[in-house]
């Protein structure tokens, strides 16, 4: 079984900082792609960053400058560092990974439970 656990939510001020963890685990032989996505009430979900196993990222407009997506790949674990927070920043962010090669085979798009970010003064 795979697992996405996250951490690090919660509530912060506008302009304040927040770094969110994603662990995935499991019997996991490697990941290629892991993410985080957010939704906010009324919205449909998007890609906030990703990051693949080799390096390349893909980042929305409106965090870029202001968000960094990493990953340990040994540990398989991914963080968001959110910086210079803004109200509409709130949402549920996501964990996803992509291409998880298990001993079972390949698993596509798996995701975490969510965890709340508010932004507000």
């Amino acid at each position: 079984q795979v697992q996405l656990v996250e951490s690090g939510g919660g509530l912060v001020q506008p302009g304040g900082s927040l770094r969110l963890s994603c662990a995935a685990s499991g019997s996991i032989f490697s990941i290629r792609a892991m993410g985080w996505y957010r939704q906010a009430p009324g919205k449909q979900r998007e890609l906030v960053a990703a990051l693949t196993r080799s390096g390349t990222t893909n980042n929305a407009d409106s965090v870029k400058g202001r968000f960094t997506i990493s990953r340990d790949n040994a540990k398989n674990t991914a963080y968001l560092q959110m910086n210079s927070l803004k109200p509409e920043d709130a949402a549920v962010y996501y964990c996803n990974a992509d291409g998880i090669e298990t001993h079972r085979g390949m698993i596509y798009d798996y995701w975490g439970q969510g965890t709340q970010v508010t932004v507000s003064s």
